[in-house]
């Protein structure tokens, strides 16, 4: 049998989705320990028992001056920020994504700016940002608007011009006006395809938050990686970091979720 051909058992497949995670930490756990062999002081490669006591010292003893838990404090401040621009974001993706994607005339006037704000850098204009909006959270919120929703909604309208061209025409056969041929044909068909261009936009997404808070917050995940990088503390650092790539990944699964038991048609045709 061809090797393109062979497909794993699930039992091998959990197998070999994991290995890699094993291994990883295998390496790192050797690194760590020769490191700390020749040095107990070292910080680059932190212990698992270092590493430990500063996730309790962040997530379960109260700050001394704020009196606050402070991972918990960063969670929330960034997942606020998260949700909103992203929530935004899709928001546009939708109108726009439909408009463009379903009325020729529409879409010969907002193409081409859409396009064109896509080809954009968004860390490019952050300062920008800081200067119009301010050092607050608006400006935050608004570099995840502007780096994840051109993307999204290109997508959203390439979805919609992928749609039969028979729907359309049944339709408006049908009598449908322009309103209910976004409404009743496009708009339940492009939901699902909008969970999934949100789900490709969550990386990006997390990258812009970072940045920003880094440059100019005063909670928040990212904003908490680079105060504590002053002091070269990794035990916090490493952490952190593994915490935001676990809530990447239960919000990305839990959006996965929501598409299929909200829309189990579109999941039914292996998408």
């Amino acid at each position: 049998m061809r090797l393109i051909n062979r497909h794993p058992a699930r039992t091998t497949a959990l197998f070999l989705g994991l290995l890699p995670f094993v291994l990883i930490v295998l390496l790192y756990g050797t690194a760590s320990q020769e490191r700390l062999a020749n040095n107990p002081n070292d910080k680059l490669l932190p212990g698992l028992e270092q590493m430990t006591s500063a996730v309790n010292r962040m997530a379960f003893q109260e700050d001394r001056r704020s009196g606050e838990y402070l991972m918990w404090q960063d969670t929330t401040a960034s997942l606020q920020r998260l949700g909103i621009g992203v929530g935004v974001a899709a928001s546009l993706a939708l109108v726009v994504g439909l408009l463009n994607g379903i009325l020729p005339v529409v879409r010969a006037g907002m193409a081409p700016l859409v396009s064109a704000l896509s080809m954009i850098p968004p860390l490019a204009i952050l300062p920008i940002l800081f200067i119009v909006f301010g050092l607050g959270e608006l400006s935050k919120v608004m570099l995840i608007v502007i780096g994840t929703a051109p993307i999204m909604m290109r997508d959203v309208a390439q979805r919609v011009r992928e749609l039969p061209q028979e729907q359309l025409i049944k339709i408006q056969t049908l009598g449908a006006n322009s309103w209910q041929v976004v409404t009743r044909m496009a708009l339940p068909q492009v939901l699902p395809r909008l969970i999934d261009a949100v789900r490709l936009s969550l990386g990006p997404a997390w990258l812009f938050l970072i940045a920003a808070e880094a440059i100019a917050s005063e909670q928040g995940l990212g904003y908490r990686i680079f105060l504590v990088r002053r002091y070269l503390a990794m035990d916090v650092i490493i952490p952190y970091v593994l915490w935001i790539t676990l809530l990447a990944i239960v919000i990305d699964q839990l959006l996965r979720l929501a598409n299929r038991r909200l829309f189990p048609w579109y999941n039914a045709g292996g998408h």
